[in-house]
């Protein structure tokens, strides 16, 4: 089950699945997040987009479920990207140089297209 509170939306284009996360991922919002990102994932996508243009505020809690997406991505042998990072968000990548490590683009078109 999604959790609407942290998920706005799933949408598919093609064999790639984008999820357009909303507000705060903080300590009391990262669990549902987690689990909602693993619903899409038993999907078997080729690609998972994570759109956190409508995401604020993120917190370390919320960089560990995305590290942890990120573990499962590789195991799993598809393509995992995160767009749409407001600056203070951005900022939280930039500080911890996870930045180098997952694939940030601008927009879902450049992910798509990458």
């Amino acid at each position: 089950m999604i959790d609407n509170s942290v998920v706005k939306d799933v949408r598919r284009k093609d064999k790639t699945v984008i999820v357009d996360a909303v507000g705060d991922i903080d300590l009391s919002r990262s669990q549902a997040f987690q689990q909602s990102l693993l619903v899409v994932l038993n999907e078997k996508p080729e690609a998972l987009i994570v759109n956190l243009a409508g995401v604020p505020y993120m917190d370390s809690s919320g960089v560990a479920s995305l590290v942890k997406l990120l573990s499962r991505s590789r195991k799993g042998g598809f393509k995992l990207a995160l767009v749409g990072l407001q600056d203070r968000v951005r900022s939280v990548f930039e500080i911890t140089r996870l930045d180098n490590v997952f694939e940030i683009y601008p927009t879902e078109e450049e992910a798509m297209a990458s």
